[in-house]
Formats: structure tokens, sequence, C-alpha cells
């Protein structure tokens, strides 16, 4: 998120307020995530020896689909320019079966970490990358003679008019490279070949999240493949950087500053944790639902977990937790799970009053991503307030007449209504499009009518 100051300037009340540009309603949630951020920073303010007795608060969101609980979690992640990962508790099975194991989670949030990390290094030392491949790409177009090379060693005598003139026409060729003007022009680079894994270690972590192939095992002992390729200046220029950048930073440190930040600030969204709730009905060697809450557990109470990085603690990784709760209650999780669960936010139903604000608000409200995309066309895309108004009727009727998913019943009518309108524009000569009350109405009242029909449409 562009220009956002420090997440230490931030009061809970800021919080919130920068939530409320992106999602409409539902303060008590943003109450809730706006003081466990801000609560982060305090712990970090705390005297050590207090510091690591300061646990978070982990949240439980609990409301239908569509209502903005995962939009909450990732926009308080952003703010907070912290490692944030979201996973679907359904998805993973107790110890003892194929598939993903809940450590999975924490590997995963590590791996986004350094990414993170490693991008803002790059974005560090990029000026000095450019440099550096501004020179390679010098070198590229206009070797250095024989004799430079020597004289450039030591071993020889004074400058002769061969080398001035090597330096005139380097200046020269430094200059339109600057100016933009060899863009076009192909040289030859040695780029490194795409490594593909040789061989899996099958660990209890599982083979996905270690990708250990035999680079890894041997390091230096195996050469790094290259091919020469033929490419663009413009394009040689980009593979120069990366390799650049890649020599300037310190992955050591990267590593190390990633691990602490995602043990520090580290989000994990658990989306579906009612899936995971109540008793077990199938009998046999099925997963059983407890099974799961049993595996997942420690790593919300704090454990380590060991990832390709180093062992990484779990203690302060802040975890909302989140569930329709339609057939299950919290209640019906595990008491050890519900305790490591103590802030509970339900967040209420959308009306048609909350889509009109949907609609229009946010920084990317529906309608202004479609204005937006016809204004690529040439062409002027307007609602009039009585449209926006029937779209969200016609949002929220039909929400109520067959499954209620919230907010995302507005991405269906919109497709629906302006269909047609994105087919024609290109090959039609049409500059100004204004969306009426009537025009909702003609073309979506059948769908609309028709329960069986918008049942499948919307």
């Amino acid at each position: 998120m562009p220009d956002l100051p420090d997440i230490k300037e931030f009061t809970p009340r800021q919080i919130v307020q920068e939530l409320d540009k992106y999602i409409i309603g539902q303060d008590k949630a943003k109450k809730s995530v706006a003081i466990a951020l801000r609560n982060r920073w305090r712990r970090l303010q705390v005297p050590e020896n207090l510091r690591e007795e300061i646990y978070p608060n982990n949240i439980i969101l609990i409301g239908p689909t569509g209502v903005g609980k995962t939009e909450i979690a990732r926009r308080l992640a952003r703010l907070a320019n912290a490692p944030f990962i979201k996973v679907e508790a359904s998805k993973f099975t107790e110890v003892g079966y194929v598939g993903r194991d809940v450590e999975s989670i924490i590997r995963d949030l590590v791996d986004l970490a350094v990414s993170m990390v490693k991008s803002e290094k790059t974005a560090e030392v990029e000026e000095l990358a450019n440099r550096h491949a501004e020179e390679r790409l010098l070198e590229l177009l206009l070797p250095p003679s024989p004799k430079s090379k020597k004289r450039t060693e030591g071993e020889n005598s004074e400058p002769d008019d061969a080398e001035e003139r090597y330096k005139r026409n380097r200046e020269k060729f430094k200059t339109r490279l600057q100016n933009g003007e060899l863009e076009e022009r192909m040289v030859e680079l040695d780029v490194q070949a795409e490594q593909f894994p040789l061989m899996q270690i099958i660990s209890p972590m599982g083979v996905e999240e270690m990708g250990v192939n035999l680079h890894d095992i041997f390091g230096g002992m195996m050469p790094k493949k290259t091919k020469r390729r033929k490419m663009k200046i413009s394009e040689a220029r980009n593979h120069l950087i990366q390799e650049e950048a890649q020599k300037l930073i310190d992955m050591e440190q990267v590593v190390q500053e990633a691990i602490q930040r995602a043990q520090n600030s580290g989000i994990v969204f658990l989306d579906e944790i009612d899936k995971i709730a109540g008793e077990d009905n199938t009998a046999g060697p099925d997963v059983s639902r407890e099974g799961v809450q049993r595996d997942l557990l420690p790593v919300v109470e704090g454990t380590s977990v060991f990832t390709k990085y180093g062992m990484v603690k779990t203690d302060h990784v802040l975890f909302i937790a989140s569930g329709a709760f339609h057939v299950s209650k919290p209640s019906d999780l595990i008491p050890e799970l519900q305790g490591r669960f103590p802030i509970r936010v339900e967040l209420h139903k959308l009306t048609a009053k909350d889509f009109v604000r949907i609609l229009k608000e946010p920084e990317n409200a529906l309608l202004k991503q479609y204005i937006a995309l016809l204004r690529t066309e040439g062409v002027g895309l307007e609602f009039t307030d009585e449209a926006i108004e029937e779209i969200a009727a016609i949002a929220s009727e039909v929400n109520n007449k067959t499954e209620n998913i919230g907010a995302r019943r507005l991405h269906t009518v919109l497709t629906a209504l302006l269909e047609d309108f994105l087919f024609k524009v290109p090959d039609q000569e049409i500059k100004r499009l204004k969306i009426t009350r009537e025009i909702v109405r003609d073309t979506l009242r059948d769908i609309v009518e028709d329960e069986d029909l918008s049942r499948y449409i919307l």
C-alpha cells in the first residue's frame, strides 16, 4: 500500500479509518483487529523480560460468507506490512494421513516473509545494481582490447592512442545507452538455466514444502548451468540488474530478518474453521475434525516449526479465524482451541443499504472498476443513483431467495447487467453509456423473477 506511514504511527482509530476506505460497516470487527494490530507494536516497546510473556489475542470472526471477514484481515496485513497468509482449515489433515499438515502454514508464512524482505532489500540496492548492470552492458557492446586489458592489470607503460580512443568510444556508448538509443541492439548474454528438482527429500513435513534438490544438498560441488542467449538490450538490462542485485544482497541477513518478521508480526487467516468444528459423524478410517483441531492447537498455542530456513517460533504469530458457523458454533471447537481464540466478533448480514455504499464508497468499488475498464475503450460509463439502488435491491433480493453470498452477489449481478454492453463496445461506436433504473430492470427482470434461472445465473 503506497505512501502509508509506519505502523507505529497508526492509532487504533487511524487503523479503522484506513479499513473504512475498503470495507463498509462491520465496525465492531474493525475495532477488534485494530486493537490487536496496535498491541503488536505495543508489545515490541515493552521491556524484553516481559515481552516474551505477552501473547497475541487471537480472534474468531463469525458471520456469513461475503460480509468482509477475509478482506478485513488482508487489508490489516497490508497496513502493517506484515507477512500474511490465508488458508482454509478444511484443507488440512491430521497426522498419519496423506495431505498437508498444519505446520505447512508456518512454512508458507516464512517463505512469504523471505520474499517480502528480499523485495525490500532489492529495492534498496536497485540504483547500485543499475550502475553495475550498465557497466556490464558496456563491456558487451564494446569489449576492451587485449592491450587495454594488460594495461589495466599494470603490465605495461603509459596509455597510447588506442586506449584513449577506446575510452572516448566507451563514453559515447554510455551516453547513447543512457539516452535509450540502443534498446533494440542485440547482445549475447550468459543466463542461468532453469533448475528443476532432480531429487526430492521425503520428510515428515511433506514433499511440497521442502522443495530440496541436488543443488541444495551439494552446493558448490555442482556448477550452475548457464546457457548463451541472444536478446535485446532492453531485456538484457533486466537480467543483469537482477543478477547484480542478487550479488549485493546478503541472503543470511534477509533470512534472519524474515524469520523475525514472521515470528513477531506474521498474521495467519484461518478460513472455514467452522468446517472442522462439531462432532465427527463418520465411522472408520477417515480424517477426523477433532484430529485436525488437535494438530492445529500446538501451532496456535506456540511451538517451534522446522522450515528450510531454520526453526521458527509461533508464540507471537497472530491467528485470525473465521467461519459462518451455520451448522456448528464456536463452542463446538475443542475447549483448548477455544481458549486460544479469546476474542469473538460477530459480523452482521449485509442489507441493500450496505450494498449501495459498497458499490459507491470504497476505493476499489466495483462501479469504479467497471468505469475504469470501459474508459480504456474510450467509453464514458455512468450509473444513476436510482440504478445503483436498484442493483443493490436486486442483489439483496436474490441473496434472500437463494444462497446468501453477501457482497459477492454484486459481482454476479453487475456481470449479468453489463454483459451485452461489454461485448458490443469495441465494435460499435459507443462513446457514452448511462445505466438507468429502467435498463437495470429490463435487463435483469426475467432472471430475478425466475427463481430457477437466478439460481444458476446469479
